[in-house]
C-alpha cells in the first residue's frame, strides 16, 4: 500500500482527527480502556499466581496430613470412643499397599493441634516454643531456609543425638542476634536435656504453613524423651505427580481402618486436610481469574473498535464534500477507501498503546508497593508480552474489519452527489 508512504496521507489523517478533537479522545478511550484493563488485571493474576508460589516454595503441595483421632461407631468388639494412634510400622504398611504414595514423613510434636509447648531455656533466658520430633524427610516436605547450619540427617536419627534445629524466633531470643552471634555448637535446655544447634532457619512471613518459633529435633531422640515407642503425631504423606489425591486419601484411611479394626463407614477414627485437593482449587480458581480477565478485556477491547466504526462512520458522511472534490481530482476508489482504513487503524493502534502503557505502569507501581510485604500473596506482578501483542494484532484486524464499513461508504459517494451536498 503505497498510500501508507506517501505524506498527504499522514497529513490529511493528522488534520483530520486534529479538527475532531474530543471525538477523537472520546472514541480512543473505549479501546485505551479495554487494553489497559486488559493488561492491568492480567498482571494482577499473574502476580497472584505468583505470591501463592512464593508462599508454597520448597513446600510439596500435593500433601496430605493424616493423624489419629477417636472412634464414632463400634465395631468388631470394641466400643465407640476408642483413642486412635499412628505407629512408625505404617509407613511400611500404607507404600506397600498404595503405590500412587511417594513418600511419607512422620512427625510429633509439642505445640501444634493444640497441645502445649515446650520450655526452652539459655543463659537465663526462658521462653516456651514448638517442639517436633522430625526425620530428614520432614525436609522435603516443607524445605528449610537455613541461615545457619544443617538440618537433621540419617546419623542423628540412628544415633538418638541431642540436637536440634532452631526458628529464628528462638534464635533471635536465646542468643545474641545483634551481634550476629554464631549459635551452631553451643546448647539450649530443653526440658532439662540439654541440645546443640546444628541449624537456624527462616520462614516467609506469609501465613504459610511454617513457624519461626518451631524446632525440630531428632524423631528417635523425641520418642525416647517422651516415652512414646514408636507411636507418630501425624503423617505427612505425599503423592506421586499423577496421583488422585482424593482418591488416594481415601485409599490411605481405608487401610489404617482396616490394620486398627475400624468400621468403614467411621469417618471420625482418622482426620486429614488435603493440602493437594485445596491447592488445586486454588490454582483453578487463578486459571479462571485470567480466562475472565482475557474475556473481560478482549470484549471490552472489541466494544472499543465498535464505537470506532461508528464514529468513522459520522465522519465519512461529514467529509462527504471533501470526499466528492478528491475522487473529481482523481483518486481512485481504493486510495479513498485505504485512506479511511488507515485512519481506523491509526485511532486503533494508538489507543491500545496508550492503554498497554497505562497498565504496564499500574503494575509498576503495584509492585513497588508489595514487593516487600511478604504478608500478602501478591508478587512480581508481570504479563505475558505474547499474549499482549497478540491482541494488539487481534485488535488492528479488528480495526481494520470494522473501518471497511466507513471505507466503503466512503467509496460509493459520487463525486457529482458530493459536490452538490452542504
Amino acid at each position: 500500500m503505497n498510500i501508507i508512504f506517501k505524506i498527504d496521507t499522514w497529513q490529511e489523517i493528522y488534520y483530520s482527527l486534529k479538527n475532531n478533537k474530543l471525538r477523537t479522545f472520546l472514541t480512543m478511550i473505549g479501546v485505551g480502556w479495554g487494553m489497559f484493563l486488559f493488561v492491568a488485571l492480567l498482571g494482577a493474576a499473574k502476580g497472584m499466581e505468583n505470591g501463592f508460589d512464593k508462599v508454597f516454595s520448597g513446600f510439596a503441595t500435593n500433601s496430605i496430613f493424616l493423624w489419629a483421632q477417636n472412634t464414632t461407631i463400634p465395631y468388631d468388639g470394641f466400643p465407640k470412643g476408642r483413642k486412635m494412634d499412628l505407629h512408625l510400622s505404617d509407613l511400611e504398611l500404607l507404600p506397600q499397599k498404595i503405590k500412587e504414595i511417594d513418600y511419607i514423613s512422620p512427625q510429633t510434636s509439642r505445640g501444634k493441634f493444640g497441645t502445649p509447648g515446650e520450655s526452652f531455656s539459655r543463659n537465663g533466658k526462658n521462653a516456651t516454643y514448638t517442639l517436633t520430633g522430625d526425620f530428614p524427610v520432614g525436609n522435603k516436605i516443607s524445605e528449610k531456609n537455613l541461615i545457619f547450619g544443617r538440618y537433621i540427617n540419617d546419623a542423628d536419627i540412628t544415633g538418638n543425638k541431642s540436637v536440634i534445629v532452631i526458628g529464628e524466633e528462638i534464635y533471635k531470643n536465646l542468643f545474641d542476634a545483634k551481634k550476629n552471634e554464631n549459635p551452631i555448637g553451643q546448647s539450649i535446655n530443653v526440658k532439662g536435656v540439654f541440645f546443640n544447634v546444628i541449624g537456624v532457619f527462616r520462614v516467609k512471613k506469609t501465613g504459610g504453613p511454617d513457624n519461626d518459633q518451631e524446632s525440630f529435633i531428632p524423631f528417635t531422640t523425641y520418642s525416647k524423651m517422651y516415652n512414646e515407642g514408636d507411636k507418630v503425631g501425624f503423617f505427612a504423606i505425599v503423592g506421586k505427580p499423577d496421583a488422585d489425591l482424593s482418591l488416594l486419601e481415601d485409599q490411605i484411611k481405608t487401610e489404617l481402618k482396616t490394620k486398627y479394626n475400624v468400621s468403614p463407614d467411621d469417618t471420625n477414627a482418622f482426620g486429614s486436610f488435603n493440602l493437594g485437593k485445596e491447592f488445586g482449587k486454588l490454582t483453578g480458581f487463578l486459571t479462571g481469574m485470567q480466562l475472565l480477565t482475557i474475556t473481560v478485556g478482549s470484549l471490552t477491547i472489541l466494544a472499543g473498535v465498535i464505537a470506532i466504526s461508528n464514529i468513522l462512520l459520522i465522519t465519512v458522511t461529514e467529509r462527504t464534500k471533501e470526499i466528492g472534490i478528491r475522487r473529481a481530482l482523481g483518486a481512485k476508489p481504493a486510495e479513498v477507501r485505504n485512506q479511511i482504513l488507515l485512519e481506523s487503524v491509526v485511532i486503533t493502534l494508538s489507543s491500545g498503546l496508550i492503554g498497554f502503557m497505562l497498565g504496564i505502569f499500574l503494575l509498576m507501581i503495584l509492585n513497588l508497593i508489595t514487593k516487600d510485604q511478604d504478608a500478602f500473596p501478591f508478587y512480581n506482578p508481570t504479563v505475558n508480552y505474547g499474549q499482549v501483542f497478540g491482541a494488539m494484532a487481534i485488535m488492528v484486524v479488528l480495526g481494520l474489519i470494522v473501518g471497511m464499513i466507513p471505507a466503503q461508504r466512503a467509496v460509493k459517494i459520487r463525486p457529482i452527489e458530493a459536490l452538490r451536498s452542504e
